[in-house]
């Protein structure tokens, strides 16, 4: 019975015996052959695709039915630019066949606002009914998904950006509360998680506030914004001030606080390899490795927020063509004599090259440079309360969502 242990896939072309077959089912593996084996590993290893797994990030459509005042897609011109998807599912079908077969395929649905285009997500969960889904949207429409779409979700990224009055500040009057009712009204039609996508601008976000989305969706994650003007000294002192009452309430809670930068933080300090296994030792955000941003007229680009740079075009869906990512770590870099590479393995992919590789000097200091020092902040917080220790006495169940919580793969894990 143990020559069975470890398949997972059938070739048709290996006839099994009857005993066997009813080995592998009882067991629920099943057998695949050696040459299948084989196969599999040689479209994986000559793939521009980094490792085994590859997230299809397709854009649903550049429409949004708000104006955030922070939009990264504003960049460009990029929001508005391209209303529905102008490839064909057997144009997809054929990309997917020849650039990703051998790999596991997940599904995040993006935009502009992805449920504007609700067909089109219909008929990808229908033609690829073995694929991990998630979707990233700003919540006004979600009470009208079906249920046969809200069941095939494993999560969904709710854009949203602290408490009523900021939310609402940036994205309009009423956008804060419709959201949270929106949440509750579907909430027993979702098989997955609600996961609160926070885009920390405001100097004025409070712990309370944050603690609050904590409650009220399952997990929260925060990315710093990559704009100028926010990270003045008084700015910056307000927000580590913030970040030292999260770290404080995640390791004095009884139960495991769902605020995602900080556990992912606490997992890579604790399991070091964690930081790098999925990403080849290469950053979390996943852009450098297997992310794949398919912009409605079947351009590739392995960042969202840089699709309006000529020389970051990965491919075309459309010609079916593939390239490694063009987004990699680069000598100007400065994070290998970083303290925080470790477990950060570089924060954001986008801002490295624009201040670094580019050599956008105002950039850098008015940006990128105060985000890392949060980020080498939030890690010295951490340190203070012992991780290993907290970890060594942590249960069972935290210890499991902490190490494996599924929401590390759909989000850049580090702020």
């Amino acid at each position: 019975m143990d020559t069975l242990a470890g398949y997972r896939n059938f070739s048709t072309d290996q006839k099994i015996p009857e005993e066997m077959q009813n080995v592998a089912l009882s067991n629920q593996k099943i057998y695949v052959s050696p040459e299948t084996q084989e196969r599999a590993g040689n479209e994986v290893s000559n793939s521009p695709i980094v490792g085994g797994r590859v997230e299809l990030q397709l854009l649903t459509t550049l429409k949004c039915n708000l104006k955030c005042t922070y939009c990264s897609l504003g960049v460009g011109d990029v929001v508005g630019s391209q209303d529905k998807v102008s490839y064909s599912l057997d144009e997809l079908g054929a990309f997917i066949d020849k650039h990703l077969s051998g790999h596991e395929v997940y599904v995040t649905f993006y935009g502009g606002e992805p449920t504007l285009n609700l067909d089109f997500i219909r008929e990808i969960m229908e033609r690829y009914p073995a694929f991990r889904f998630q979707l990233q949207t700003n919540g006004t429409l979600l009470d009208g998904l079906p249920d046969s779409v809200l069941s095939n979700l494993s999560n969904i990224l709710l854009s949203i950006d602290g408490g009523e009055e900021i939310t609402d500040g940036f994205r309009g009057r009423g956008v804060y509360r419709q959201v949270v009712k929106n949440t509750r009204a579907v909430r027993d039609r979702m098989a997955g998680t609600f996961t609160a996508r926070v885009t920390w601008s405001s100097e004025d976000t409070s712990f309370e506030e944050l603690d609050e989305l904590a409650n009220t969706f399952d997990y929260v994650y925060f990315q710093f914004v990559a704009g100028e003007g926010t990270y003045s000294p008084a700015a910056m002192e307000k927000k580590k001030a913030v970040i030292t009452q999260l770290v404080d309430r995640f390791f004095s809670s009884e139960m495991l606080y769902p605020v995602i930068p900080i556990m992912g933080v606490v997992r890579n300090k604790v399991l070091p390899t964690r930081a790098t296994e999925l990403y080849h030792g290469k950053t979390q955000c996943r852009v450098s490795t297997h992310i794949l941003n398919v912009m409605p007229d079947g351009k590739i680009f392995p960042c969202p927020d840089m699709m309006y740079v000529p020389e970051m075009l990965q491919g075309n869906l459309i010609e079916n063509w593939l390239k490694p990512s063009p987004l990699q770590p680069h000598p100007n870099m400065p994070c290998d004599k970083c303290e925080a590479q470790p477990w950060c393995r570089g924060n954001c992919m986008k801002n490295l090259y624009l201040a670094y590789v580019k050599g956008d000097k105002r950039y850098r200091e008015n940006v990128v440079e105060p985000i890392c020092e949060l980020v080498r902040f939030l890690g010295r917080e951490i340190d203070r309360h012992d991780p290993q220790a907290w970890y060594a006495k942590a249960s069972l169940d935290a210890r499991k969502t902490l190490r494996d919580c599924e929401v590390y793969e759909y989000v850049e894990i580090m702020p």
